[in-house]
């Protein structure tokens, strides 16, 4: 795709295993076909925005949308960077990196999922150290924050072995229950502290000016 007007299409960012860019049109209707294919058990929801209880075509579409909306809505006061993640060349999931007033605060968020077929393998640690490599290494950041359902140990763990420490509770309402967060946040300290993970940048310098620097 030309990224001449939209330089974050020349964005890549690149692990051992992995490669996170903003998804074209083909690379879209994949990642939509990963959430259709499911993202968790029906039994649970580890989400505070329950998106994934429809049918598999409109958890695809939801996501289809979802993802252009990010780029429509764009200002560089208030992002989020929503990445198609690819392992050896097949989409697995996306990865998330937003903020708001990100140049006066340098603190951003992140968020993710993984398809259910392609979990278990480390694959989530992998591709939010590649998101935190952008925010610290390519951004500046000052402080990463992120959150979980108390009960969702998957993410829980990857934030641990990444160096987030606990940040207190929130109560949220989901599927008309009261659920309990986890609030965790990450300094550059901790971050520098816990990589593990090789991260690469490719192409960032024309998007700068995008992220409010």
């Amino acid at each position: 795709m030309d990224a001449h007007f939209w330089p974050l299409y020349g964005l890549r960012i690149t692990t051992p295993r992995l490669e996170l860019r903003l998804p074209d049109l083909e690379s879209l209707s994949e990642l939509a076909a990963v959430a259709a294919d499911g993202v968790h058990d029906e039994d649970r929801m580890p989400f505070s925005i329950p998106w994934t209880d429809a049918s598999p075509e409109e958890r695809g579409r939801a996501t289809f949308q979802h993802l252009l909306g990010t780029v429509a809505a764009w200002t560089a006061r208030d992002w989020t960077l929503s990445l198609a993640v690819s392992c050896d060349g097949t989409v697995v999931g996306r990865q998330d990196l937003g903020a708001v007033d990100f140049a006066v605060t340098g603190e951003a968020h992140t968020g993710s999922w993984l398809g259910q077929a392609h979990q278990g393998r480390g694959i989530g640690t992998e591709m939010r150290a590649a998101a935190l490599h952008l925010a610290f290494e390519g951004l500046g950041a000052r402080y990463l924050t992120s959150s979980a359902m108390t009960d969702n140990s998957r993410s829980l763990r990857v934030s641990e072995k990444l160096g987030y420490r606990p940040d207190g509770l929130a109560t949220v309402s989901v599927r008309g229950a009261a659920r309990t967060q986890v609030r965790l946040r990450l300094d550059r300290a901790g971050w520098e502290a816990h990589r593990t993970v090789p991260v690469e940048l490719h192409g960032l310098q024309p998007s700068l000016a995008l992220f409010g620097m």
